[in-house]
């Protein structure tokens, strides 16, 4: 187990009706303007958005609200956000919504403090070390964004997804998970929260570190208890245990208690899916389901053992290291076809004609991954991987 230091400052109220308890909460933390933060109409069709202003007013704190956000969150928002914090001089950002929603809290709420453009700090040009404080209410368990200090934006004039961290100001101070507001999802975002919460265990559980006993039993336990309550909702969406259980599990995949004694994590797979999405109108859960298996096709002979584990304790297979790590991922792209998340690229229309453009665009930041670092040849052939 590698050395780390582990902190996570944000506070999680869970269950239901625990939204009635935020406005204290921002009270607490002397905040007295916030700006209101979502995205489209769903928080509106739910009555998350009744509730979150209840109990603002109940609480005498002020808001400005900003809605509009994709689910691919960009920068042109982003960068109209901070103008009305600045015009209108809030002192906190709330965020209504799911991973995109808070992610472009994130990114409002450090580049209300940078000096310059917040995309400098995405680009590595300048450290974003402050922000205003950030609360959320969680309609969408995928991101683990709501408990976690990171963010990701795209720039859509350069086509460039990534991500950045203001350090510990981008941890959200409090959190509200209230599993029965998303008892309406539509089954595709239940879905495609579920592969959101495995792909951010396989980003950490597949690094290449040793000696991680502990993690890898937290790992799997998040995996397995993911792919059983996802087909309970299948068939029964308002199941408030099930959506609790995958909410959590959604929350801990990548909350810093799986990655801590890591590596940190491979994160080479979550890079060629941004430039799929960047491109394209396609969920991010879509392209991870999509490119995961290829990824693993590619790289998994450079930790056999921990791919034959990983078919052994989520699959039950038995049989030789070799063999077993080889059926692993048929099996997990089995899984992803069962609950209805694509697994090849043809299956969102992106023939081999595209291959060359996302092949550029995931290379801008070459190499990628730890487990393999792969460079613009490795790129290519893993999106060939992805075609079919």
């Amino acid at each position: 187990m590698k050395n780390f230091e582990f902190v996570n400052p944000t506070k999680i109220l869970f269950g239901k009706e625990m939204i009635t308890k935020l406005g204290k909460e921002i009270k607490a933390n002397s905040v007295n303007k916030v700006l209101l933060h979502y995205g489209k109409s769903s928080i509106f069709k739910n009555g998350v958005y009744d509730q979150v202003v209840t109990t603002l007013k109940e609480n005498n704190i002020e808001w400005v609200e900003l809605g509009g956000v994709k689910p691919n969150p960009v920068l042109t928002k982003v960068q109209e956000g901070i103008e009305v914090c600045r015009k209108e001089k809030v002192d906190g950002v709330l965020a209504v919504g799911g991973g995109s929603v808070i992610d472009s809290a994130k990114a409002i709420a450090a580049g209300v403090l940078v000096d310059g453009n917040i995309w400098d700090a995405f680009e590595g040009k300048k450290r974003a070390t402050k922000g205003l404080p950030i609360f959320t209410v969680l309609t969408l368990s995928a991101t683990a964004s709501e408990m976690n200090a990171f963010a990701v934006i795209t720039k859509e004039d350069e086509n460039k997804k990534w991500a950045f961290s203001a350090g510990y100001d981008s941890y959200p101070k409090v959190s509200v998970i209230d599993p029965s507001v998303q008892m309406t999802l539509p089954q595709e975002q239940t879905v495609n929260g579920a592969v959101d919460a495995i792909s951010h265990v396989f980003e950490l559980y597949f690094d290449g570190a040793k000696h991680t006993d502990i993690q890898d039993e937290i790992a799997e336990g998040i995996i397995r208890t993911v792919m059983k309550h996802v087909k309970i909702l299948l068939n029964d969406p308002e199941n408030y245990e099930s959506r609790a259980q995958l909410a959590w599990s959604a929350t801990l995949a990548l909350n810093g208690l799986n990655s801590a004694g890591r590596t940190w994590g491979d994160w080479s797979t979550h890079t060629l899916e941004h430039s799929l999405s960047a491109y394209y109108d396609i969920a991010h859960a879509a392209g991870l389901s999509i490119m995961f298996p290829a990824w693993m096709k590619y790289v998994y002979k450079n930790d056999i053992p921990k791919f034959a584990r990983f078919g052994r304790n989520i699959f039950s297979l038995e049989g030789n290291d070799e063999d077993v790590a080889v059926e692993s991922i048929n099996k997990i792209k089995d899984f992803f076809d069962e609950i209805g998340s694509p697994t090849s690229l043809k299956q969102v229309d992106i023939n081999e004609d595209a291959i060359e453009m996302l092949t550029e665009n995931a290379s801008l930041r070459a190499p990628i991954g730890v487990l393999m670092k792969l460079n613009k040849d490795d790129i290519r052939e893993i999106y060939k991987l992805a075609i079919n």
